[in-house]
């Protein structure tokens, strides 16, 4: 039976990802490396954390993680401030229509949470979530099921009666290993993303019918 409904964040609820490919492209530019965009397709969904983690090992980048991080995130959050965007088109209609099934409403990304907090105090939104998740505060970010879980928990219902919206394929790993429901959107901006492991795919949020769900 639903009772929940948990968004992921990022291409999503908002068209960020742009954003994060440009600062990422940058903030490697900034510590003397090139990445490519389609080098960065397969961390979309991840923590910074582990994505940093990863690219400085195979960059060989010489900074820390946390160094990086630093600037990484002061200039997203910048950024983001400087975007005049408003939510993924369908996306309020989307959580009034949860709102009005009596469904509990989460976010559950990978993100950090100050970012989380930037995008849904712009948006005017953040009074809708009962709780929100950071990939970061949990052991193990998306793909791993952890984020999911705890959402689930906080939300005080079982991860079976929960259904999700994901744009990535590590998002999409996540919500099924945590045992729930999964609605893959496709965002092109969101780069080359295998979502054939969701139980459904959109191409646009209007598409989703709560009705077929509950």
């Amino acid at each position: 039976m639903l009772k929940a409904f948990i968004f992921d964040m990022d291409g999503v609820i908002i068209d960020s990802e742009p954003l994060h490919y440009e600062v990422d492209i940058e903030t490697m530019n900034y510590f003397g490396h090139v990445i490519e965009h389609e080098q960065l397709d397969k961390y979309v969904g991840m923590t910074n954390p582990e994505m940093w983690k990863s690219i400085r090992v195979e960059y060989q980048v010489m900074q820390s993680v946390e160094e990086i991080i630093e600037y990484q995130l002061a200039r997203k959050i910048s950024g983001l401030r400087l975007l005049d965007i408003e939510p993924i088109e369908g996306i309020r209609e989307l959580i009034q229509n949860i709102k009005n099934r009596e469904l509990l409403v989460g976010i559950a990304s990978s993100s950090p949470r100050i970012f989380i907090e930037e995008v849904v105090s712009k948006f005017g939104i953040a009074e809708h979530f009962d709780c929100i998740v950071s990939g970061e505060e949990v052991a193990k970010g998306k793909p791993a099921p952890d984020v999911y879980l705890e959402a689930a928990l906080q939300l005080g219902v079982e991860p079976q009666d929960c259904l999700v919206l994901e744009d990535s394929r590590n998002g999409i790993i996540a919500a099924k290993a945590a045992g729930m429901g999964c609605i893959g959107y496709v965002n092109l901006n969101s780069g080359n993303q295998d979502l054939s492991q969701a139980d459904e795919v959109v191409k646009k949020i209007s598409d989703i019918k709560l009705e077929n769900w509950v």
